[in-house]
């Protein structure tokens, strides 16, 4: 019966149930101290249950993989996983074109906007209209002291 109970807490992803359960049918087994320490414990126990559904297993593996956690959920499992719950990657397109006379100065200005963006990233502030305008900003200054002031 525990462990029917445990399954069911597994799949609807209830960490307090989770913890609460193990507690008590498992007193003699170290427990988690916190509640990321048994956020962690329980879905790397999803990913290894057999008996939950893909998706359940699928979520907890993409859960762990984000935080740069390992994640238990067999190798024949993870293509499937990644296609339920696919990694979300942003990026930023940098592209300076090609004026006459700029050819020499095109990767120049692009570092210069990479550097303001990879600094915005790295404080945290990814929304692309922000980011739009740093980049803006950071072509100008970049050409202005290339060129000086030129007419566009």
């Amino acid at each position: 019966m525990a462990a029917s109970d445990l399954r069911a807490l597994l799949e609807a992803g209830d960490v307090e149930q989770c913890r609460a359960h193990f507690a008590a049918h498992a007193p003699h087994l170290p427990q988690a101290e916190t509640r990321e320490q048994a956020e962690i414990v329980m879905h790397t126990a999803r990913t290894m249950t057999k008996g939950l559904t893909l998706r359940a297993r699928a979520w907890s593996h993409r859960w762990l993989r984000e935080r740069g956690l390992p994640s238990s959920l067999p190798d024949e499992l993870k293509p499937k996983a990644e296609r339920i719950y696919p990694r979300v990657v942003e990026g930023v397109l940098i592209s300076v074109l090609n004026r006459r006379g700029m050819e020499e100065a095109k990767p120049l200005v692009e570092a210069d906007i990479a550097e303001v963006v990879a600094d915005a990233y790295a404080r945290g502030k990814t929304d692309p209209a922000y980011i739009s305008g740093l980049m803006a900003d950071a072509k100008a200054r970049s050409i202005r002291s290339l060129f000086g002031r030129v007419a566009s």
